[in-house]
C-alpha cells in the first residue's frame, strides 16, 4: 500500500461522521458574509427560537421553539438509536437443518479464554406491563412531564421507568385507564391519562431493551455523562496539552440474550475532545485564508463535523452556519422573547463574550413530543461549542497518534483490569444496587470465563515450495525471501514518471526493484524515464502523449513535504486522483504510485522496494502464495460498500469474486449507486459478470458459492436476509434454469465490542491467531462465529464476527470456520494474515478507492487486475 493510501484510509474513509440514517439534508442556508469573524472558544447552544430579528435562511417555521431539556425518543433510543436491537428477531438458524442441533466445530486445540461479557445473574420473573401516557394541555419537556408523574408515586410505585409517553411499571394498575391530575408550577391543571398497551413477559425482545435502559441508570449514578450512543467520565480525563487533546474514558454497553444466559457486553471506549472551540478555529481559519475564501472554506471544513457542548454534555453534527444570525437575535421561551445572550447568562451563568459571532446550525432528527415532527433546527453558539475527533492532517502526524495510542490503546491486562474496577465500583456502590435490586437485577462480579479452539497453522503454498510460519508474529515476509513466486510476469515495457527534484530517489527505487525481482522470479526491465514539470497539468499530458496499449505498467513517484499534510486538499494527492481516474477509466493501465519520501530512508529502502515490487506483480495478473483450499469448482465471493460523500453520498458497491481453484486470481467489479437505491441491485449484474468470468476461466460453473457480506451495519441484517440473499439467487439462476449451485452467505462485522483474552501462564494476553469462539458467548438464533485471525503490536486484538445468514451447502461449521480462516492469509497487500477474509479486504480497497480518488465506474479491461492494491 502507498504512503497516501494509508494516510487516506487512516483518515476520512471510515472514520468520517454522518447525520442519522434516513435524515433529510438540511435546506441550504444562504452564505451572506458574517459581519466580523469571532475570535474565542466555543460550546454549543439549543435555541429552538421563533427569531424575531433578521429571519433571513433560517425561517420562524422552521425554528420552532427553544428546549433546554429531553424530546420524546422511543424505548432504547435515547443518546442514540439502538439498531442493534432490530436484528434481535431475525432467526436465521432456524431454517439451517444442519446447524440447529449444534453449530460448534471440533477441530483445533482447546484454549482458555476471558471475555469482556458479565452474566446476569438473577432475572426477574414478573410481566412488565406497557403503558402509554397522555398529557392534556401537550408539555414539551420530558422533565417536566417525568415531574408531573412522579407526584402519584403512591399508585405508580417507586419502580418505574418512563420515557416521556412510555411508562413501564412491574405490576398492573387496577384499571386499563387511568386518569390522574396534576398542577404545574405555574398552577396550571393537567390531565395525565395511562393506558395499559402491552403485557410483555420475562421472556420478550422488549424485555432486554428495558434491561439497557436500567443499566444506563446504573451509568448515570456512577457519575457517567452520556455523550452520544455512551457514557463517559469527565472526572477522570487524560490530557494531552502538548497537543490541546483530551480525552474521556468511558465505557460501551449492551445487554443482550446469548446461547444460555443474559449478558451484559462491557467494553472500554474513549472519546477525544480537543481544547480548541468552534470560534477558535473560525478565527485561525479566517487568518490563514482571509476574507475573500473564508465562508466558503469555513462552511466546507465545518459541515458534519461533530461537536460537544460541556454544558450540557450533548454532541451536535453541524450541519449549516446560519452567517445572518447573532447572539443578538431572539427566540420565543414559553411566552416571552429572550436573546440567546440572556438565555445563556440566566440558564447556565455563560457570558457570551463575542456578541457578532455567526450560529451553526444542527438538523434535529429526533421525533418531538408525543411523535410529533422534529421541533426544528438547533441553533448553537460556536464560542460554546468544542470540536471533538480528529482532523485528517491530526490523523496524519505521528507524534499526535503515538501520544493518543499510548493512552487509549490497553494491553488485555490493562482493559481486564478497568473493567473488572467498573464491576467492583458498580457492586460496591449502594444506589446502583438499590435501583437494580428494586427491579429484580443482579450482576455477576467477574467477566465470563469460556473455552475457545486454535485452528492449525497454515502452510504457505509458493511455487514449488510450501513452508511454515510463526503465527504469533504472522507474517511470513523472512520465509518467502528469496523464493521465486507462484505466477511472475515479466515487466518489459513500463513507464517511470518522475520531478527533477526525484531524480535520485527515482534512480535508488530502480536499483532496489532489479536487486529484489530477480529472487522471486521477476524479469524486470529497464523502463522509460519520463521527467514532468511539478504541475497536474504537465503530468496530465505527460500521461496522454506516453502511455498506450502496449504499456503495462505506469510508475509515479510524487513528493509529499510532511507526513501531517493533509491527505484529501494536498496538491499531490489531488494529482494522485487525477492520474488514476485517468489510468483506470480512459485509458485502462495498471498503476504504481510511490510517496518519494518513504524512498529517502536507505534503511527501509529494501523492504518498501520489495513490498513494491510485489504489488506491481499483483497489479498485473501475477500471483504470489497460496494455501490449501480443499473444495473444489468453489467461488469466493466479497461485497463491501462505500458512501461517496463528494458525490451526495452515493453508495459504491464493490464485488470481487475468486477465479481459480487456488484463490490466488480475482475479477472485481464497482458499482455506482444513486443516492437510496439499494446497493444489491447493480451487485446482481456484478455477480453475473463474475460467473461469466469464472466460466471463461474454467470452462464451467462454480458448483458452491460463497458470499462475504461486509458493510452491514446494526439493524441492518434483515434487509440482507429478506432482500440480498433472494436478489443474489436470482441472479445465480439467470444463468440458466438448471443451474443451481449450493449458496453461502456470511456476513462479515469488524466493528464490534467483544474482547476475548488468553489466559497463557497466568496471565493474560491476546488470542494466537486462528482462535475461534463457537459458544456462550454466540447468540442461539444465529449460526455465527468469532475468529482472531490476526495479531497486534499493541493493545488488544479484536475478534470478527461471522454470521452465515444463509446456506444451502450443509459445510459442517469446521469446515466454514476453517475456511473462513484460510481465506484471512491471501489478501496479497500483506505478507500476512489480515482481520478479515481476503475478498472482503479486495472489496473494501477496490470501493475505497473509486469513493475517494475516482468516482466513476472503471474500466472493463481492469477487471481481471488488481489494480487498486
Amino acid at each position: 500500500m502507498s504512503g497516501r493510501a494509508r494516510s487516506r484510509s487512516r483518515g476520512r474513509a471510515r472514520g468520517q461522521e454522518i447525520g442519522a440514517p434516513g435524515a433529510q439534508p438540511p435546506p441550504p442556508l444562504e452564505a451572506a458574509r458574517p459581519a466580523r469573524l469571532p475570535p474565542s472558544e466555543g460550546e454549543l447552544m439549543m435555541g429552538r427560537g421563533r427569531q424575531k430579528s433578521a429571519p433571513g435562511a433560517v425561517t420562524a417555521e422552521a425554528v420552532l421553539q427553544i428546549s433546554a431539556g429531553f424530546q420524546q425518543v422511543k424505548l432504547g433510543e435515547r443518546g442514540g438509536r439502538r439498531r442493534d436491537f432490530h436484528d434481535s428477531g431475525v432467526n436465521t438458524r432456524l431454517l439451517m437443518e444442519h446447524v440447529k442441533e449444534s453449530k460448534t466445530g471440533l477441530s483445533g486445540s482447546p484454549i482458555e479464554l476471558r471475555a469482556n461479557y458479565v452474566r446476569l445473574l438473577s432475572r426477574p420473573q414478573w410481566v412488565l406491563y406497557q403503558y402509554h401516557v397522555d398529557f392534556k394541555p401537550q408539555m414539551e419537556s420530558r422533565r417536566l412531564r417525568f415531574a408531573l408523574l412522579c407526584n402519584h408515586e403512591e399508585l405508580l410505585g417507586k419502580a418505574k421507568t418512563f420515557d416521556g409517553s412510555i411508562l413501564f411499571l412491574p405490576h398492573r394498575l387496577s384499571n386499563t385507564e387511568t386518569v390522574l391530575w396534576s398542577e404545574s408550577k405555574k398552577g396550571e391543571k393537567v390531565q395525565i391519562t395511562v393506558t395499559l398497551t402491552n403485557e410483555l413477559p420475562p421472556s420478550s425482545p422488549v424485555c432486554l431493551q428495558f434491561y439497557n435502559i436500567i443499566f444506563k441508570r446504573i451509568l448515570k449514578i456512577l457519575n457517567m455523562q452520556q455523550i452520544g450512543r455512551h457514557y463517559y467520565n469527565p472526572e477522570d480525563p487524560l490530557n494531552i496539552p502538548q497537543h490541546r487533546l483530551t480525552i474521556w474514558p468511558g465505557f460501551v454497553t449492551s445487554i443482550l440474550q446469548y446461547e444460555s444466559s443474559i449478558m451484559l457486553c462491557l467494553d472500554v471506549s474513549h472519546k477525544v475532545l480537543r481544547s480548541e472551540t468552534v470560534l477558535d478555529f473560525m478565527g485561525n481559519l479566517r487568518h490563514q485564508c482571509g476574507d475573500q475564501r473564508f465562508v466558503d472554506i469555513c462552511t466546507k471544513e465545518l459541515v458534519g463535523v461533530t461537536v460537544l457542548t460541556k454544558y450540557n454534555n450533548k454532541t451536535y453534527r453541524i450541519d449549516d452556519i446560519a452567517w445572518d444570525q447573532t447572539p443578538n437575535n431572539t427566540f420565543t421561551r414559553g411566552d416571552t422573547d429572550i436573546s440567546f445572550n440572556e438565555y445563556f447568562s440566566s440558564r447556565y451563568d455563560l457570558q457570551i463574550t463575542d456578541k457578532n459571532q455567526v450560529l451553526l446550525v444542527s438538523q434535529v432528527r429526533r421525533l418531538g413530543p408525543a411523535g410529533a415532527p422534529p421541533p426544528g433546527p438547533v441553533l448553537l453558539i460556536p464560542e460554546f461549542c468544542y470540536l471533538t475527533g480528529l482532523t485528517d492532517k491530526m490523523r496524519n502526524d505521528f507524534n499526535i497518534m503515538r501520544d493518543l495510542s499510548t493512552r487509549t490503546r490497553l494491553t488485555p491486562e490493562q482493559r481486564e483490569n478497568r473493567l473488572s474496577r467498573f464491576i467492583n465500583s458498580m457492586n460496591k456502590n449502594a444506589s446502583a444496587q438499590t435501583t437494580l435490586s428494586t427491579w429484580g437485577l443482579s450482576f455477576e462480579n467477574k467477566l465470563l470465563n469460556l473455552t475457545g479452539r486454535v485452528l492449525p497453522a497454515e502452510r504457505i503454498l509458493q511455487g514449488v515450495r510450501a513452508y511454515e510460519y510463526n503465527p504469533w508474529v504472522a507474517d511470513w515476509s523472512k520465509e518467502m525471501r528469496g523464493l521465486p513466486l507462484m505466477t511472475s510476469i515479466p515487466l518489459e515495457n513500463w513507464l517511470l514518471f518522475y520531478t527533477r527534484r526525484n531524480t535520485d530517489v527515482a534512480e535508488s527505487l530502480l536499483q532496489t526493484l532489479n536487486k529484489v525481482s530477480g529472487p522471486m522470479g521477476i524479469r524486470l526491465q529497464r523502463p522509460a524515464m519520463i521527467e514532468y514539470d511539478d504541475r497536474q497539468e504537465a503530468l496530465l499530458r505527460a500521461l496522454q502523449q506516453n502511455v498506450g496499449q502496449q504499456v503495462q505498467m505506469v510508475g509515479l513517484t510524487h513528493w509529499v513535504e510532511s507526513s501531517g499534510c493533509d491527505p484529501v486538499n494536498h496538491p499531490e494527492w489531488i494529482k494522485y486522483d487525477y492520474v488514476k481516474k485517468y489510468l483506470c477509466v480512459d485509458c485502462p493501465t495498471p498503476s504504481q504510485c510511490v510517496v518519494a519520501r518513504t524512498l529517502s530512508r536507505p534503511q527501509t529502502l529494501m523492504t518498501i522496494a520489495t513490498k513494491i515490487a510485489l504489488q506491481m506483480n499483483c497489479k498485473m495478473g501475477g500471483e504470489l502464495w497460496s494455501v490449501e483450499i480443499p473444495l473444489k469448482h468453489l467461488m469466493i465471493v466479497g461485497i463491501d460498500c462505500y458512501h461517496d460523500t463528494a458525490a451526495g453520498k452515493r453508495s459504491i458497491g464493490a464485488l470481487v469474486a475468486s477465479l481459480n481453484q487456488s484463490m490466488s486470481r480475482w475479477f472485481s467489479k464497482c458499482v455506482l449507486q444513486s443516492r437510496g437505491q439499494e446497493i444489491i441491485d447493480g451487485l446482481k449484474v456484478a455477480l453475473q459478470a463474475a460467473l461469466k468470468a469464472y466460466y471463461r476461466y474454467n470452462k464451467c460453473l462454480p458448483s458452491r458459492i460463497i458470499v462475504y457480506r461486509d458493510g452491514v451495519g446494526d439493524g441492518m441484517l434483515l434487509s440482507v436476509v429478506d432482500y440480498e440473499v433472494p436478489q443474489i439467487m436470482q441472479s445465480i439462476k439467470a444463468m440458466g434454469e438448471d443451474y443451481a449451485p449450493k449458496l453461502t452467505m456470511l456476513v462479515v462485522k469488524k466493528r464490534i465490542s467483544s474482547r476475548f483474552f488468553a489466559l497463557l501462564d497466568a496471565r493474560l494476553s491476546n488470542p494466537p491467531p486462528g482462535t475461534v469462539i463457537d459458544a456462550e458467548v454466540t447468540r442461539p438464533e444465529w449460526y455465527d462465529f468469532f475468529i482472531v485471525s490476526h495479531t497486534v503490536r499493541f493493545g488488544s486484538v479484536g475478534p470478527t464476527h461471522y454470521n452465515v445468514v444463509y446456506d444451502s451447502s450443509g459445510l459442517k461449521p469446521d469446515h466454514m470456520q476453517r475456511l473462513t480462516y484460510k481465506l484471512c492469509h491471501m489478501y496479497y497487500n500483506w505478507q500476512g494474515i489480515v482481520p478479515v477474509p481476503a475478498p472482503c479486504q479486495y472489496a473494501h480497497k477496490l470501493a475505497f478507492l473509486i469513493g475517494q480518488s475516482i468516482h466513476r465506474e472503471p474500466n472493463i479491461n481492469l477487471e481481471e487486475f488488481l489494480y487498486y492494491l
